[in-house]
């Protein structure tokens, strides 16, 4: 008899004890669809139930009209892929969103492939997915005017949404490199048109030969803060003068084909102080000739941290390191403010067999398989943990991409450092890869809040109040609240264009039934455009709301 009471103690507890929080399970990769249909060269969330791939014209197995696509929409929730009629060359293009929500894909290859006689260049292009809210993808398609084009060829550009809702472009080249810019477009301009000439960048012209996808950041004071090689700038948009910044420290270099990643840090009132995090690619001599450099060179593993003070910059960067040396990979934010490291390898470049003993095809080897977490409120050398994570099994090294998803899991897709489709190639340890998994944090597998509703719009400056749901075991009254608003952003290349999180003072009523929260004070600290807005409760994060900050106007707009 004793031992059945014994036996009963662990049920009894669990009888007791609802309120207690549930152990959290591990990190987990799950494979999501075993094919995207193209390869996802470049990835955007575009609504709460779909994303954006974009490749190049090649001979991926999704077909259109006849021949193979190169823009795919893909369901988040169904993982079914419909194919997407795309007219111009997409591949290694930039891309983010305007203010009325639409997202803009800038520039791409100017050359064709011969499995698609249609295809147009695409280094002048603007292509164009319009807010489409159909949960079924109907009607939901890529808009291309020939008229309406970027003032310069730009294969390799950048593109962000700053405080008006317009775009700032920045760098590129002309005409398909296989390594360095050899032809560089070291100028700066905005979509839509603010002026009828580009502005030239002298800060591009420093950068040379290795400053393609320049990573470029909108501060909370409406001027960007640009990374390219070793060199970063502040941008006044308003005056068009530069303002040169501390080099990134020891030589390391972290833009396109070295490639490192970059991302800026949570921004929380009252003051949205920026700082912005640098992460890996190479100390190599970017006037090593690539035929001179190697698969097997090591990647860095140094992380560079600087605040976009005054006594900031004065202050310089701040090392640190990760735990593995990585390139090609990617920094994204989690709606709690800590940071994803995923994908990448430990050695070698970006590119296609330009440089001496390539794998396969790739410039790169030895694929990093393990995810870390930075936390950025730990103190220096305790910010990097790989605790509890799994490894992908799939390679993600060059051509792949990643993104937070409204569900709250990571999207994963693509990786191809071939010249098209190639899965079974003799010699090829990195095929061309169309299996997408995602990444689930150990709160999708709990019971989690709930923002029941939301308005379609939110003015900036403004108290919200919303109805939600908290499970019990988050329903304490000392439980941290954390409501974060971020643009979801544009992945490609180890860059999270437009990737942004600005956390929110908040309060849950004392019924636990509803959340207010105070928005952005304006334009800059969060450019008006789509946001996602997610509550998170002792780090459990609830599904994120799709909602509109701002009037939702075509810009240009500062409201």
């Amino acid at each position: 008899m004793k031992r059945s009471i014994l036996s009963l103690l662990p049920f009894l507890a669990t009888l007791t004890h609802t309120a207690s929080p549930p152990a959290l399970p591990a990190w987990q990769f799950n494979l999501k669809a075993e094919s995207s249909g193209v390869v996802a060269v470049e990835s955007v969330v575009v609504s709460p139930n779909f994303a954006i791939f974009f490749n190049r014209a090649s001979n991926d197995p999704l077909q259109i009209n006849g021949h193979s696509a190169w823009g795919a929409l893909f369901n988040l929730k169904t993982a079914e892929v419909t194919a997407l009629d795309v007219a111009t060359n997409s591949f290694c293009a930039g891309g983010a969103f305007l203010s009325n929500g639409t997202m803009a894909s800038i520039g791409g290859d100017e050359l064709g492939f011969p499995g698609n006689p249609a295809i147009k260049p695409g280094n002048q292009a603007i292509r164009l997915f319009a807010p489409c809210a159909s949960p079924t993808g109907d009607g939901c398609t890529v808009f291309e005017d020939p008229n309406l084009i970027l003032l310069e060829k730009r294969w390799y550009p950048s593109a962000i949404r700053i405080f008006d809702g317009s775009l700032i472009i920045v760098g590129g080249m002309h005409v398909e490199s296989t390594f360095n810019n050899i032809d560089p477009e070291n100028s700066i301009e905005f979509f839509p048109r603010k002026e009828q000439t580009v502005r030239p960048s002298p800060f591009l012209v420093r950068s040379l030969p290795a400053n393609l996808f320049p990573r470029l950041f909108a501060l909370p004071d409406g001027k960007v803060f640009m990374i390219a090689n070793d060199q970063s700038i502040i941008y006044d948009v308003e005056t068009g003068t530069e303002t040169p910044l501390p080099d990134i420290p020891n030589g390391v270099r972290i833009t396109n084909p070295i490639d490192g990643s970059a991302i800026l840090l949570p921004l929380s009132p009252p003051d949205f102080t920026p700082e912005v995090l640098v992460c890996g690619g190479s100390d190599i001599d970017d006037r090593i000739p690539a035929e001179q450099l190697s698969s097997q060179f090591p990647a860095s593993s140094q992380c560079s941290r600087i605040t976009l003070t005054p006594e900031g910059i004065t202050k310089g960067w701040e090392v640190d390191h990760m735990l593995s040396n990585r390139t090609l990979h990617e920094l994204v934010h989690l709606p709690n403010g800590q940071i994803l490291v995923a994908n990448g390898a430990a050695t070698g470049f970006a590119g296609i067999a330009s440089v001496r003993d390539p794998v396969g095809n790739s410039n790169a080897d030895h694929a990093v398989l393990v995810p870390e977490l930075y936390t950025p409120s730990a103190e220096l050398g305790g910010r990097f943990s790989n605790a509890g994570m799994p490894s992908a099994e799939i390679a993600r090294v060059y051509h792949s991409s990643i993104t937070l998803t409204p569900q709250g899991n990571f999207l994963i897709a693509g990786s191809n450092p071939n010249r098209e489709s190639n899965i079974t190639g003799p010699g090829v340890k990195f095929p061309s890869e169309f299996r997408v998994q995602t990444l689930d944090p150990p709160y999708m597998f709990v019971e989690r809040p709930k923002i029941l509703s939301t308005p379609e719009r939110l003015a900036f400056d403004s108290e919200v109040t919303v109805p939600i749901f908290l499970p019990d075991f988050l329903s304490h009254d000392d439980a941290k609240i954390q409501v974060s608003l971020m643009d979801l952003g544009f992945s490609t290349h180890g860059f999270h264009a437009g990737a942004r999180l600005v956390f929110m003072d908040a309060t849950i009523s004392k019924d636990k039934k509803s959340l207010t929260f105070v928005t952005p004070p304006n334009g800059r600290v969060y450019p008006p455009g789509p946001a996602t807005v997610f509550l998170t409760v002792d780090d459990v994060s609830s599904e994120g709301a799709w909602v509109m900050m701002g009037s939702g106007n075509a810009p240009p707009t500062l409201e």
